[in-house]
């Protein structure tokens, strides 16, 4: 009944509206990819890969069985056994984010990557196979042929990348054979199987790179993307910028998406209603259509209204209940100017307004985050919606998820591994230099500084430090604040330079100490008479201690000229001792007697806890200096910048006084963390590869060998007997596993060693790994008899019994089999042991990947070895493996895990944590790699203007997302959308802080926001996949909008379908609505280059980027700025070259940084693999021949820059013409144009340039923001009027200040850019707005002499006094800036590109630009206002008044004399600029009617063309009948 009445009330109120429906007008956009749809299947064996590489191959069989049986082949039901397939592989929570990720199609770019490759290699050619193998180069695709191919005598070697299948993970041999395959075909399976059988036998590993069979033959639909934000922004109509030609009608059209999202309104849910009420739709259509009337256009609002919106937004988000909060968050933000009106009648809550005003003040203490200011923190970590793209936030959810899963496994609640993630374990490693303890009488000094005599009139004084000194300089202080230590074999040629270093070093007075270490001969039986090494050691400390050390030292570079092919003998050290001193007596000095014997056993003892293996070496303050910079032909500079590197930590320690006037600086430098007691770079250079997972689960079945390796693991650990020392708190946080032969020495040896070190370390326990044959022939096996007494014995027990029976004595006695066992409980298991060896034996082989008798030692996981036959491991290496994991990981690990008392909640008492738990947490947390910093977020309450909405599962792994939003913000409409998808698809926690302004002075937003992602893949009824879309309804009818695409910062997308102006979008003027389709259409290899010896970049430098194919597709040139380069290019492999020319004349490559990158010489591979940015870190150095050349210098007549590049072929798109002819002979004309009247214009300024010239006519045109209507109708034009043209691209880079509305963007492509737009070989190009009418012939400003300015500008006219009052110029900061000089305009400039970037002028317009730009009320006409205000560091030359008139600034009696009219804007008047043409230009709707006949032609014939197709089909269709 009452829904009865409710229903009467709706047709009362129906009474009032009109029978015509009112249609919803949409807008609706999409981006698709340029290549084609990629099989599902293929991408979610990536994503496993990524996860696992053996589920990649689990996967992969499992499918193609399935599918060989299926009969349903649709996308969904694809779908839906890969769903069932990965959840064998993965956790619920890894499944989500899994569903997300194939959503999001993020593994498509590296399957069309893999098929790229194949189309690289022409295995099209070979035939109609699925399933190509390529043996060595040679390709086949019959299973019977790769046998015979398997015996071939060459085979070629093949590049492989990290995001390769390898089947095998350690190959025996280096031959590789390439399956390019498509899973799922019939016969994939049986090439697999067969390939699969070959890497397991002979040991050759087996890649699968994906093909797909025919490409034309895959869906015709391209690939659908998400993951990107589409903004209208409402536009400003002071002055009319609208095409009149352009309103269409498009009711004809069908339109699924007309009433799409629209069933509710105002709360009501219409969907519902004509459910429950099938008879009265019309009504209800009515009620609806009313309700969207009156809600379909913006109010207008006081300046009053506008001061409290935030908090309005703030209050009615936090009214709603919490499971609705993110969805009004969004809905507030993306449609909010349609949204104020009914915000400004919400009364704000004062306690909501008190919470945040002391939130923020703690946000702004804490995390520096400002009213407004947006921050998302997934587990602690930040992350900047503006910069951050959703693929890289998938990423660190995947990278996080990972490890909670494994905490949650080891039996962690969600409470306390947010305590755990947070914990940064890492240590900061790889850039920390570890340095050796040089307090050692071993080092044979040959000055002091704080005691020899020469240094007395220096300072003592430390402060000394902290005085600004020129870089590069070295401070005199009276302290030994640098101690070089140069560890040589004085026989060798090698070490000569470095004696000619400590020599010029102490003659300089350098302020260095410098001391040696000799490599000599230690046997101490041998003397200086028969061994010269040892007779070196005693004539230099005959010299050091009857003479100085000045004298030792010139001894010693004397003895170098004696270094030739057959090395020193003894006679040349006499030689020298005699010419330094004949009173000496040799005999003594050399002898047995000899008092200068001395050192030897001590540098022994000091090289060997050094660690090194090859000499020379050089430690400064006990850090050693790297191979290379030991090598180098200037050693000078490396010790040089090594000190450098160290200044700066003693200055702070001076600064902060760590260190003061009276401690001893050498005791200080050695006191610092990174000091060992040894140096051994096994332990302390640590490989990320090198850590075991230990967390897993132990399978149901009992065969073992078919387990994974962290099922294998968790099994050993759980079997393990430890020994170790008993005390009262039995918890040890260093677990070693020694993994040794015992019936070797060595093995025992390290046993040994271990069982040494474990008597005095309480901290540690260790057990052992056999790695041994298991020889069933011995009675009596060492390896079982210790295994059973670590099973048998206490601990205590264990190390003594073991200590007895590893003496050597006891050793051969057990060989014999004589050696009685006395302890039964021993002898009882030992027959037990063999399971136990054989369990080893596959843990070793299969998990450790180590052969039979290597040693190796683990400590918490992490795997140090396999070590060499002769390579001794001390208990002095226990000490320092144990030393170096505390300063690591073992402090904050132990503080957290025992200390701050994680666990002392009742549930989880202190002693659950068990040794075994310490391991895992550790092999866990410490390799994983910390790129980002966490954070706390403290606050001062959460209670009234907080949104809390908590996990779905609290007992499974949740995410903790914290979130800082000011509701009516940029980032918020972002984050609400972002949000929202992830609680859909996640188990997660959600905060968000309201953080609204105090007071907004205009409206907040102007503009409408859809942000593309969906939590799962969509599938239509017939089954194929449904792409997501952007979609706009409920808009303003009558307001003018304008459509941005925010892709990823890597992505150049460019509109591809679209009949409506997108820059000018009125809803009123549009029957149904506005769609429109993108294309991605290259994605940016981008990169910094520098020089390698300098560090600047190389400006001009330029790199190509091709196929093996076609060397060169696309090239660029490289920035000063940061040395910024970006190439376009789409997924596949590429080869990145320095252009020939000049540059690849000048530079070499030198290091190449980046993802899947191979340098062979100059030539490199790089892949694209990813929708991800991809960053390349670029080395170069100039040839040794060539070092003094400038890349930009064209003094050289013959070889410049521009004559060698205007030798080389085109490279840019578009031209057909021969590039060796003189570029000045072509006029270059540049313009940029957005919207459908600026492109009409744009053709009206080209044909009155082409009737003005006699010279051939180039147009340059920024591709970014042409419509697809223009880019179809140039050809036909170019054609018609005989110019060429030629579509240009850039990115706006990253780094560089973005805007937010797209006007100013275009601004900033007319000035910003310019030295990268256009190829090298283009010298001048001329700028010309595109509402401009030329009169003159161009040619005239293209050979103006523009006086060594790098442009020429015309400046604004004077003549018209009546808008004297709009001429900003003439007064306040312009007028002062100026100094006198005039304020030029933009519409029309001429560039001479070789001066302006010899000159670095784009550079220091970048630089300059980048500092103005932050403030938003500066640069208010960007591309005018940035070249006037850098005038005095960037000359202008001044062009004739006549170059430009425009009415609004100048008088009607100029006008005849004008050489192209402009069509300014009028402040005064504001007079549309259509109506303006053609009242100001006389020929201007002359060449309007000319234009528009061309394009009827062209719509006739492409008519015409259509008819044809129609009938050839109606005809055909006929004849089948």
């Amino acid at each position: 009944m009452r829904g009865l009445i409710f229903f009467y009330i709706f047709l009362l109120c129906s009474s009032q509206l009109g029978a015509d429906k009112k249609i919803n007008k949409y807008v609706t956009t999409l981006i698709n990819a340029k290549w084609k749809e990629t099989p599902l299947v293929l991408e979610a064996a990536e994503y496993l890969s990524d996860e696992n590489p053996n589920y990649f191959w689990k996967f992969i069989e499992s499918y193609s069985k399935i599918i060989k049986h299926s009969t349903s082949h649709t996308q969904q039901n694809n779908y839906n056994i890969i769903l069932e397939l990965a959840q064998k592989y993965l956790s619920p929570s890894e499944i989500a984010v899994f569903k997300l990720g194939m959503s999001l199609r993020i593994y498509s770019a590296r399957v069309e990557m893999f098929f790229q490759m194949a189309v690289n290699k022409n295995v099209s050619s070979y035939g109609f196979c699925d399933n190509f193998v390529n043996i060595g180069e040679t390709f086949t695709c019959s299973l019977e042929d790769i046998d015979r191919l398997l015996e071939q005598d060459t085979w070629e070697t093949v590049d492989t990348y990290d995001v390769d299948h390898k089947y095998l993970s350690t190959p025996e041999s280096n031959k590789i054979i390439i399956l390019y395959g498509q899973v799922g075909t019939p016969m994939f399976i049986d090439f697999h199987e067969k390939l699969k059988n070959i890497a397991e036998t002979k040991g050759i590993n087996y890649i699968l790179r994906h093909f797909i069979k025919d490409y034309n033959e895959r869906e015709d639909t391209k690939l659908r993307l998400s993951g990107y934000g589409v903004e209208l922004q409402m536009k400003s109509t002071e002055y009319k910028a609208t095409d009149d030609s352009d309103i269409k009608d498009n009711t004809g059209k069908s339109s699924e998406m007309a009433n799409d999202g629209m069933e509710e309104i105002e709360g009501i849910n219409f969907m519902i209603l004509k459910k429950l009420y099938p008879d009265h739709q019309a009504e209800l259509d009515k009620i609806q259509t009313y309700l969207l009337e009156t809600s379909h256009e913006i109010g207008a609002f006081k300046v009053w209204q506008f001061q409290e919106l935030s908090h309005q937004a703030a209050e009615r988000i936090m009214k709603s209940p919490s499971a609705e909060a993110l969805n009004i968050l969004t809905d507030i933000s993306q449609n909010f100017p349609m949204q104020a009106k009914s915000l400004i009648r919400t009364k704000v809550n004062i306690d909501m307004k008190k919470e945040m005003k002391l939130n923020q003040e703690i946000f702004m203490a804490s995390l520096n985050i400002q009213p407004t200011d947006t921050a998302l923190f997934i587990n602690g970590l930040y992350f900047d919606l503006e910069a951050i793209d959703i693929l890289t936030l998938l990423e660190s959810l995947r990278n996080e998820l990972r490890v909670m899963e494994a905490l949650h496994k080891i039996g962690f609640s969600n409470k306390k591994m947010s305590k755990l993630l947070a914990l940064d374990l890492s240590g900061g490693t790889d850039n920390q230099n570890f340095a050796m303890d040089i307090r050692d009488s071993a080092i044979n000094w040959i000055n002091d500084i704080e005691n020899d005599p020469r240094y007395s009139n220096w300072s003592p004084s430390l402060t000394e430090l902290l005085r600004p000194t020129f870089p590069g300089m070295l401070r005199n202080i009276r302290r030994n604040l640098y101690n070089l230590v140069l560890i040589i074999d004085p026989l060798s040629d090698d070490s000569m330079p470095l004696i000619a270093l400590a020599q010029s070093l102490y003659a300089h007075s350098a302020p260095l100490r410098v001391g040696f270490v000799f490599v000599t001969n230690y046997n101490t039986s041998v003397t200086g008479l028969i061994d010269a090494s040892v007779a070196v050691n005693n004539a230099y400390h005959y010299f050091a201690d009857t003479r100085s050390p000045k004298e030792a030292l010139h001894f010693l570079s004397e003895l170098g000229n004696y270094i030739g092919h057959s090395g020193v003998d003894v006679d040349d050290v006499k030689k020298v001792i005699r010419s330094r001193d004949s009173s000496a007596s040799i005999h003594y000095i050399l002898g047995e007697e000899s008092e200068y014997d001395v050192g030897r056993h001590l540098a022994s003892d000091f090289i060997k806890r050094c660690g090194f293996k090859k000499f020379p070496q050089a430690l400064l303050n006990g850090v050693p200096l790297t191979p290379n910079q030991i090598n180098s032909e200037s050693y000078e500079e490396a010790v040089l910048s090594t000190i450098m590197l160290q200044t700066p930590m003693l200055q702070k320690a001076v600064y902060r006084g760590e260190v003061t006037e009276g401690d001893d600086i050498v005791d200080f430098l050695m006191n610092q963390p990174n000091v060992m007691p040894r140096l051994n770079e096994r332990i302390l250079k640590v490989d990320k590869n090198a850590w075991l997972n230990l967390i897993g689960t132990i399978p149901e079945d009992d065969d073992y060998t078919k387990w994974a390796s962290q099922n294998l693991s968790t099994y050993l650990m759980k079997e393990m007997h430890y020994l170790f020392v008993p005390r009262r708190n039995m918890r040890h946080l260093y677990s070693f596993w020694v993994v040794a032969d015992l019936k070797s020495l060595s093995g025992r040896q390290l046993l040994r060693e271990a069982l040494e070190y474990i008597e005095s370390n309480a901290d540690a326990r260790i057990s052992i790994i056999i790695n041994a044959e298991d020889d069933a022939n011995l009675k009596s096996d060492i390896n079982k008899i210790v295994l059973a007494v670590i099973n048998a014995l206490s601990p205590e027990k264990a190390i003594l019994y073991m200590r007895k029976i590893l003496k050597e004595d006891i050793v051969a006695l057990i060989a014999n089999d004589t050696f009685e066992i006395e302890d039964e409980s021993v002898a009882a298991i030992l027959e037990n042991q063999n399971s136990i060896l054989s369990l080893h034996q596959h843990y070793v082989k299969a998990v450790l990947n180590m052969e039979l008798g290597t040693r190796a030692v683990l400590c918490n996981g992490r795997v140090i070895g396999p070590l060499d036959d002769n390579e001794e491991f001390t208990n002095d290496d226990f000490s320092l493996l144990e030393r170096f994991s505390q300063s690591t990981y073992g402090e904050k690990l132990f503080m957290k895990l025992i200390k701050d008392q994680i666990f002392d909640e009742d549930e989880y008492e202190e002693n659950n944590i068990t040794d075994d738990t310490i391991m895992k947490i550790t092999s866990l947390l410490v390799p994983r790699p910390q790129t980002r910093s966490r954070y706390d977020v403290p606050f001062h309450g959460d209670d009234h203007s907080v949104v809390k909405i908590s996990a779905i599962n609290p007992d499974e792994v949740a995410f903790n997302f914290i979130a800082i939003v000011d509701p009516v913000s940029r980032g918020a409409q972002k984050l609400g959308p972002i949000l929202k998808t992830l609680q859909q698809a996640l188990n997660c926690n959600i905060k968000v802080f309201l953080n609204c302004v105090d007071k907004n002075s205009d409206m907040p937003l102007k503009s409408f926001y859809r942000f593309v992602l969906e939590p799962e893949l969509q599938f239509t009824t017939e089954g194929d996949i449904n792409g997501p879309i952007a979609k706009f309804t409920k808009l303003p009818t009558s307001s003018l909008l304008t459509q941005y695409i925010h892709a990823p910062e890597n992505w150049l997308v460019e509109v591809v379908r679209s009949v409506y102006d997108l820059d000018n979008i009125k809803l009123d003027n549009v029957a149904m609505g506005v769609h429109s389709e993108f294309e991605l259409e290259y994605l940016l290899l981008e990169g910094h280059c520098f020089e390698a010896v300098m560090g600047n970049p190389p400006r001009g430098l330029q790199f190509t980027l091709g196929t093996e194919k076609q060397s060169v597709m696309v090239d660029t040139i490289v920035m000063a700025n940061l040395g910024y380069f970006q190439l376009k290019a789409n997924p596949g492999e590429w080869v990145l070259r320095l252009r020939q020319g000049r540059s690849a004349e000048i530079y070499d490559f030198t290091t190449i940084d980046g993802q899947n990158v191979i340098q062979n010489g100059n030539d490199v591979k790089v892949l694209i693999s990813s929708l991800r940015s991809h960053v390349l870190k670029v080395k170069v150095s100039k040839k040794p021949d060539k070092a003094g050349i400038d890349l930009l210098s064209d003094n050289e007549k013959d070889s410049g820059l521009w004559n060698s590049i205007s030798s080389i072929a085109k490279f840019w798109t578009f031209t057909a013409t021969d590039e060796n002819e003189d570029k000045d002979e072509k006029l270059n004309i540049f313009s940029l144009a957005s919207g459908h009247l600026y492109e009409r214009f744009l053709k009206i300024m080209m044909l009155s340039v082409i009737k003005h010239t006699k010279t051939p006519v180039k147009f340059w045109f920024l591709k970014n923001y042409l419509s697809p209507t223009l880019k179809d109708f140039l050809p036909h034009m170019a054609k018609e009027y005989g110019f060429e043209y030629e579509l240009v691209q850039y990115k706006w880079p990253r780094w560089l200040h973005q805007q937010t509305e797209k006007q100013r963007t275009i601004w900033g492509y007319k000035i910003l850019f310019l030295d990268v737009l256009f190829p090298l070989n283009v010298k001048k190009i001329i700028f010309v707005d595109a509402d401009q009418v030329v009169r003159a012939d161009l040619k005239e400003l293209a050979t103006l002499d523009l006086g060594g300015a790098p442009y020429a500008y015309t400046p604004f006219c004077d003549s018209r006094i009546e808008m004297d009052g709009f001429r900003f110029w003439k007064q306040g900061y312009w007028r002062n800036h100026l100094q006198g000089r005039a304020y030029h305009i933009s519409a029309l400039y001429v560039v001479d590109l070789k001066r302006f970037r010899r000159i670095a002028a784009g550079d220091r317009l970048r630089g300059q630009y980048q500092a103005l730009s932050q403030d938003p009320n500066s640069l208010s006409n960007l591309d005018q206002d940035l070249p006037n205000n850098m005038i005095h560091q960037v000359a202008i030359k001044t062009l004739p008044q006549e170059w430009l008139w425009c009415e609004t600034w100048c008088d009607d009696a100029s006008k005849k004399y004008a050489k192209t009219i402009d069509l300014c804007n009028n402040p005064m008047t504001k007079e549309a600029k259509l109506q303006a043409a053609m009242r100001i230009l006389p020929e201007w709707v002359g060449y309007d009617e000319e234009i528009k006949i061309l394009q009827q032609k062209i719509e006739n014939a492409n008519r015409q063309t259509w008819r044809d197709s129609e009938t050839v089909d109606h005809v055909s269709n006929h004849n089948e009948l």
